[in-house]
């Protein structure tokens, strides 16, 4: 029997970037729709709210809500995205597959994870046990994330700032950014760096393929236009030959 490797160890500062590169993918506009969701109506980014959303029990009141935050776009998106799964899954109590949702990171669950688990799509997470599986499924990061206002601020103790470390996690510190400015076109038409740079190399001259006339016909008309009517008249002779043949030939057999 072939024993499957399916997992692979990844240390655990390597796994802590990427949580918190997903999330700060999410507050990108370009990133959040690039991945497939519809943020037309949302105020901004990253999405915070009070943390009233959090004592929300109803599943009505919590769709009420996320459509009064600019979500309602994204939640029927979803609705209309789903599909029959394609394979043996649908034997396998998932027959229908759909996409991704918002996903709301709470602080304390005063019955927001009851409210929320029936709406399709809708993901709820708490901040202190963030899955990187639901902040990049299938491994795209962007995801539209709602951040109760309890969760935003407890961020800077879980992961830390730019300026310090984490408290919550001894030793770790925030991936220093690898540019200071991003703007890489910016950069390299900058006169400091034209400045020194060697000038542009012209390409070299293409040069048209020798062929040889005798071969080809193209290029002997090319070269000899009379060429074409020698041929004809040529082919003419030849025709005019065989003519005088057979009819000599019908002669002589009477």
């Amino acid at each position: 029997k072939v024993w499957r490797r399916w997992h692979r160890r990844v240390n655990v500062t390597q796994k802590r970037h990427a949580v918190v590169t997903a999330l700060a993918a999410s507050s990108l506009p370009p990133l959040v729709m690039a991945r497939g969701h519809r943020i037309s109506e949302v105020a901004e980014l990253p999405l915070v709210v009070s943390d009233g959303l959090e004592s929300v029990t109803k599943t009505k009141q919590a769709v009420e809500a996320l459509k009064k935050l600019g979500a309602g776009e994204d939640m029927q998106k979803v609705l209309d995205s789903k599909k029959l799964r394609a394979g043996q899954g649908k034997a396998r109590n998932r027959r229908y597959r759909m996409r991704c949702g918002p996903l709301v990171i709470y602080n304390e669950d005063n019955g927001i994870t009851r409210a929320m688990r029936n709406i399709p799509g809708v993901e709820t997470a708490s901040v202190e046990n963030l899955d990187l599986l639901r902040l990049a499924p299938g491994g795209s990061f962007g995801r539209f994330l709602i951040f109760t206002e309890g969760a935003f601020k407890k961020l800077n103790e879980i992961y830390g700032s730019a300026k310090g470390g984490a408290p919550m996690k001894k030793g770790y510190h925030l991936p220093r950014a690898a540019m200071e400015n991003a703007d890489l076109a910016r950069i390299i038409n900058s006169n400091e760096v034209q400045s020194v740079l060697k000038p542009k190399i012209e390409a070299p001259g293409t040069f048209l393929k020798h062929s040889n006339p005798l071969k080809n016909k193209k290029v002997m008309e090319r070269l000899n236009p009379g060429k074409r009517t020698n041929v004809e008249s040529e082919a003419d002779v030849q025709k005019a030959k065989k003519a005088r043949v057979a009819e000599s030939k019908a002669y002589n057999k009477k």
